[in-house]
């Protein structure tokens, strides 16, 4: 009885802390989202949750190199918009466009990055409410 109670306390405290990193992580996002200029080409934030995929060119994003630049090439937020009823199913659309890689101050190029790291932090978050929501279907 003790051990399904302590896992359930453990699953408790997991819970909550994911809810408040998740609610951290969106004011962080917020404020990032007009740091980085996106507030020029979206409304608001919420307005980015419609998009499939929000991607960096010119800055790795892999784990391994986090933040590494890409000598030669070009700083640019693309955001993947899907429309499933269009020819085109997806297309690439520019958020913010900073020029060469290595002409961007250091400071915003982090924030880019940061900026592109919660903003898919919460859409994992919204994909797992999704699929939790049509699992209780069955």
């Amino acid at each position: 009885m003790s051990s399904a109670l302590e896992r359930l306390k453990n699953l408790t405290n997991k819970i909550s802390s994911y809810e408040l990193a998740r609610k951290k992580n969106l004011e962080r996002l917020r404020e990032l989202f007009e740091q980085v200029g996106i507030d020029e080409k979206v409304k608001n934030v919420e307005d980015l949750f419609d998009f499939k995929a929000i991607n960096l060119s010119g800055i790795s994003l892999q784990e391994e190199n986090l933040g590494a630049i890409k000598e030669g090439k070009y700083l640019q937020i693309l955001a993947i918009a899907y429309d499933k009823n269009a020819a085109v199913k997806s297309k690439n659309i520019s958020l913010a466009y900073f020029g060469r890689v290595e002409s961007v101050d250091e400071a915003l190029r982090e924030r880019i990055v940061e900026f592109v790291l919660r903003y898919r932090f919460e859409k994992s978050f919204m994909t797992l409410e999704h699929y939790h929501g049509m699992l209780e279907r069955f």
